[in-house]
């Protein structure tokens, strides 16, 4: 069976290299990249670290608009069938890498894989919602992490193919959280001590291309009395200098990190702020607390366990929470024991 997996952002890089790990056999697999995170220190570090096979294609589609990122992949996914003919594709997530992999898939009737399906936040405003329900409503397998992503499908009168499994990024985090203990550096680069400084992470269209939203964040930070961290996302970069604003002194923006780094910065913060999906569900498994700067997330676990507070953009609530939101409660292990891409590949292969 030839599998074929279409990635293009980087929580799908760190995704498909779990599922590869667990596949292992290379000379039936094969990795499309859309290019749709296309700088080095957000594409070709991640590869590195991750062990992951290098994309046999790279469609190198760049920034644009959403229609006009999809259209580009769509055709660039299209002409890669006619090489390869795949008798398996796997997605991975919720952006316009998925949801172009699901479109030109299915009107192949190419058989196709969801890996995180199910997830909703329900704010049809947000283009990842539009994705993550395109691509599970044409998928034939829809592995899912959690309960609530099994109950979400149904309720869509999604039951056919829909197997709970576990996450793949919890897998991801098992194996990788020891590898960067032994060799990521950046805490000493940084001069950073354990517990006293705060992650930041900001990236969503829905806040850093609103002016209004980006400045009540920055405005948020200005009034945290410690030292922020913020690897900052090249969307956001531009978007600031678009809008003529600045950080305050105790926000210390770097460039993006690999993944390694990333799991030790999040690791040793005394608090997290973000507004990722995938950050909010890491928080979480390594016990660190976790303010969302979002109105809704679709991992709602996080939240319903107590750790996770949900602010939106809007700095009077990012001061209340960084300074009262202190979470005690268990963490129960609603995202797996770390075995789920042996149980997805299984399938796969079984299917």
């Amino acid at each position: 069976m030839k599998i074929l997996h279409i990635v293009g952002a980087r929580p799908q890089f760190v995704k498909a290299a779990m599922i590869s790990r667990a596949w292992n056999d290379p000379d039936y697999e094969f990795l499309l990249h859309t290019g749709q995170h296309y700088s080095d220190e957000m594409s070709r570090l991640f590869f590195d670290e991750l062990a992951l096979r290098k994309p046999d294609v790279n469609l190198e589609v760049g920034s644009g608009s959403h229609a006009m990122q999809t259209s580009r992949m769509l055709e660039g996914i299209d002409h890669y069938f006619d090489r390869i003919n795949p008798d398996h594709v796997v997605l991975y997530g919720d952006t316009n890498s998925t949801l172009a992999g699901a479109l030109a898939a299915s009107k192949r009737t190419i058989p196709l894989s969801h890996v995180e399906a199910g997830l909703r936040s329900f704010n049809r405003d947000m283009p990842e919602e539009t994705n993550r329900v395109v691509a599970d409503h044409v998928s034939d397998l829809l592995f899912c992490p959690t309960k609530i992503a099994v109950k979400n499908l149904a309720a869509e009168g999604i039951t056919t193919g829909v197997h709970q499994v576990g996450d793949v990024m919890a897998d991801a985090l098992f194996v990788f959280v020891q590898i960067a203990e032994e060799r990521s550096t950046i805490l000493s680069k940084l001069n950073l001590t354990p517990k006293q400084y705060t992650l930041v992470t900001a990236h969503r269209g829905g806040n850093v291309d609103h002016q209004e939203n980006l400045s009540e964040i920055i405005n948020g930070l200005k009034h945290i009395d410690q030292d922020i961290i913020l690897p900052l996302h090249p969307r956001t970069k531009k978007m600031m200098q678009e809008f003529g604003l600045s950080f305050s002194p105790n926000v210390h923006a770097i460039s993006p990190v690999g993944y390694l780094d990333m799991l030790m910065l999040e690791k040793s913060a005394g608090c997290i702020l973000t507004d990722s999906g995938g950050i909010q569900k890491e928080a979480y498994l390594l016990g660190v607390r976790c303010i969302t700067m979002r109105e809704e997330t679709e991992w709602v676990e996080t939240v319903d366990a107590g750790w996770n507070m949900l602010v939106g953009a809007n700095a009077e609530k990012i001061c209340r929470a960084f300074c009262d939101f202190h979470p005690t409660e268990k963490r129960p292990p609603v995202y797996g024991s770390g075995d789920a891409a042996d149980k997805i590949v299984q399938i796969i292969k079984t299917s």
